[in-house]
């Protein structure tokens, strides 16, 4: 669905009178083009009635468009272009940094908006209309609450990872009218989003503060027994980008779309934390691509207090979701690629971590 939106930017490069815009594919548009779209959004406070009437105009004009597009595709899966995983985790790097620059309750709009699509979404993978202008609506009032300097930080971090061969290949998946109908209203609708920018307020934390250090203590005790494992893992690997065997994009969606419920019940605050402590970790990874143990621990320690603000039937929703996906062949795989010993010293304090982060959750 975000896609949808980053989607619109099809056109982008296909002129000079367009600002470069990469598209990625039917889901990578959400880590190539709707970085594109986004950028091309800007950034700016919302009277939520104006955006809210943009976006309708946005989704009449773009709804065509939007069912064009192979939903079932597996192009997302397929790299974009020659750059490496480093120059890959950079351009996420900016993505991150605005995600958690976002006003928390509009971003939690935004993910609830997309569950819902998913619930419409048929066979052919397409959402309602009224659903896709309640996605439009939605995202573009976070992106409203960002500086627009953050939003093209993205756009042009994604712009220097994607092929420019890329455009031209999706354009032609598509109908060349209804792509430039829906850029045309993208750029209708980036003007009104810019025009009406929103102050982001700052989340409290419904995490207690007993919580909190329990879980920050138990971080500690997971990053130092995880770290070799953590080291043993090739992060230079594309296997990130092969489809899980047997696993249709519709039943991906789903498990997906369990993650999203969860994210969106989470404390801003604690998701917040978590978003930052990537984007630290990632200032200080190596050539291995391998962040230090103190930003590991960082990491866990936000994620633990993320997790723990949210109830437990969600959190098991996704592990079930997912589980019902992975086939036995993916952890076995995996687990030949490490160190043994490594990999079961890790999972043993994975699930002492687990047993904490449960007794602080609500």
């Amino acid at each position: 669905m975000v896609p949808a939106m980053g989607a619109l930017a099809y056109l982008a490069s296909q002129s000079p009178t367009f600002v470069p815009a990469p598209r990625g594919d039917c889901f990578r548009a959400s880590a190539a083009a709707a970085p594109a779209a986004v950028a091309v959004l800007g950034a700016t406070p919302a009277f939520a009635d104006e955006i809210g009437d943009a976006a309708k105009k946005l989704s009449d004009a773009a709804y065509p468009f939007l069912k064009d597009i192979d939903w079932q595709s597996t192009l997302a899966l397929t790299k974009p272009g020659s750059a490496s995983a480093g120059d890959w985790v950079k351009a996420i790097d900016k993505a991150i940094v605005m995600g958690a620059a976002m006003d928390s309750q509009l971003l939690k709009k935004a993910v609830d908006a997309h569950h819902k699509a998913i619930g419409s979404a048929g066979s052919s993978g397409v959402t309602s209309k009224a659903d896709f202008e309640a996605i439009n609506a939605a995202l573009g009032r976070a992106i409203a609450s960002v500086p627009e300097s953050t939003v093209m930080d993205v756009y042009n971090s994604f712009s220097g990872v994607v092929s420019s061969e890329v455009p031209s290949y999706l354009m032609s998946t598509v109908k060349e009218a209804d792509a430039k109908a829906a850029y045309a209203a993208l750029m209708d609708f980036k003007d009104v989003v810019k025009s009406h920018p929103i102050t982001a307020s700052t989340p409290a934390s419904s995490v207690s503060a007993s919580a909190a250090s329990n879980i920050g203590a138990a971080a500690g005790k997971l990053s130092s027994a995880a770290y070799p494992f953590l080291k043993d893992v090739d992060w230079t690997s594309d296997l990130a980008l092969k489809p899980l065997p047997g696993a249709s994009p519709q039943q991906v969606l789903k498990a997906i779309d369990k993650a999203l419920v969860m994210g969106s019940a989470m404390d801003g605050a604690a998701l917040k934390e978590a978003a930052e402590a990537h984007h630290k970790a990632i200032g200080s990874i190596d050539a291995k691509l391998v962040t230090s143990q103190s930003d590991f621990e960082a990491i866990n320690a936000g994620l633990g207090k993320a997790i723990a603000s949210v109830p437990t039937s969600k959190v098991m929703d996704v592990y079930n979701a997912f589980g019902g996906i992975v086939g036995p062949v993916v952890p076995n795989y995996l687990f030949s690629s490490v160190s043994p010993a490594d990999a079961q010293q890790a999972y043993a304090a994975l699930l002492q971590f687990k047993d904490v982060v449960k007794a602080a959750q609500r």
